[in-house]
C-alpha cells in the first residue's frame, strides 16, 4: 500500500479499500453519506488524507486499525495449487475470506497439488525472500507414508544427500523413521523428513531414489513456524505475535 513517504499519509478511501471495508466506488459512497469519521470528526471527502499510524478512523462507528502486511498460516488441502491464480484449478487463494484476499497475498514456496500441510501466505516481500533465499537453507519438515519398508540404509542415505533423477545430488536430510512397514514392500513406513532446500517435488523424489514412492505427504513445520494442530484442512488463520516474531528473528 502506497504510504506519503514524506508526510506518513494515504488518502482515506486508499486505507479503508486496502483494509477491505470497500471498493473505491463504496467508500466514496459511505463518506458521503456521513459514515466515516477521523479522529471523532465526520469526513465526507473520501479522498482526504489520514495519517493511518496517529489518526483514529471509524466506519459506522467501528474502528479500523489500519495494517500493512498480512501473515496467514494455512493447513493446504489436497487438490489445491499453491499459487495466486490458476486456469484449471482452485488455488490457496480462492480459500481466503475477501477481508484477507485484499491483501493481495502469495503462498511463500510452494507445495504439490496433492501435498497437504503447512502454507504461509503474505503479502511481505522481505519476509518471504528471507525465508525462501537457498542461502539461508531454511528446515522443512515433512510427514509421509512411504510404500515399502524404509530402514537404516535410507536414513544414511538421506543424511549423506541422494542423487536424484537429474543428476542432482540433494544436501544432507534428516530421515526419521516412525515406522517401518511390517508387511515388507508391500506396507507402508511412516516417517518425519526434514529438508533445507526447496527443489521440484524434491521429498518424493528423494524417496524415488531409494526405490520407494511416498503415498501421502504433509508438511508440518517450515523454520521456527509449526502447523497448528487445530487447523482442519484448508482452514487457516493470522499468525500470532509470537509465531512472527520467530519468523522475523530469522532476518
Amino acid at each position: 500500500m502506497e504510504v506519503d513517504a514524506v508526510k506518513g499519509k494515504m488518502r482515506v478511501d486508499k486505507l479503508l479499500t486496502h483494509m477491505g471495508v470497500g471498493s473505491r466506488k463504496e467508500i466514496k459512497g459511505l463518506a458521503k453519506s456521513g459514515r466515516i469519521a477521523v479522529n471523532g470528526q465526520t469526513v465526507k471527502d473520501s479522498g482526504q488524507q489520514v495519517d493511518p499510524a496517529a489518526d483514529e478512523i471509524t466506519v459506522d462507528g467501528r474502528p479500523i486499525v489500519y495494517k500493512e502486511f498480512v501473515y496467514l498460516m494455512m493447513n493446504k488441502p489436497p487438490g489445491v495449487v499453491s499459487a495466486t491464480e490458476d486456469n484449471r484449478d482452485r488455488t490457496v487463494i480462492d480459500l481466503l475470506s475477501e477481508e484477507h484476499a485484499n491483501f493481495q497475498p502469495f503462498p511463500v514456496g510452494r507445495l504439490d497439488k496433492d501435498t497437504v500441510g503447512l502454507l504461509l501466505l503474505t503479502n511481505d516481500g522481505k519476509l518471504s525472500h528471507e525465508l525462501l533465499s537457498p542461502r539461508k537453507h531454511v528446515p522443512k519438515t515433512y510427514y509421509a507414508e512411504v510404500e515399502g519398508d524404509v530402514d537404516e540404509r535410507d536414513v544414511a542415505a538421506f543424511a549423506a544427500g541422494v542423487k536424484l533423477d537429474d543428476g542432482y545430488v540433494t544436501l544432507p536430510a534428516v530421515l526419521t523413521v516412525l515406522e517401518r512397514s511390517s508387511d515388507g514392500p508391500n506396507g507402508l513406513s511412516r516417517i518425519e523428513l526434514t529438508i533445507t532446500e526447496g527443489k521440484f517435488h524434491q521429498v518424493k523424489r528423494m524417496f524415488l531414489a531409494v526405490g520407494k514412492r511416498v503415498r501421502y505427504l504433509k508438511r508440518v513445520s517450515m523454520g521456527p513456524l509449526k502447523l497448528d494442530p487445530e487447523l482442519g484442512e484448508g482452514s487457516y488463520r493470522e499468525l500470532t505475535e509470537e509465531e512472527l516474531a520467530l519468523l522475523q528473528c530469522r532476518e
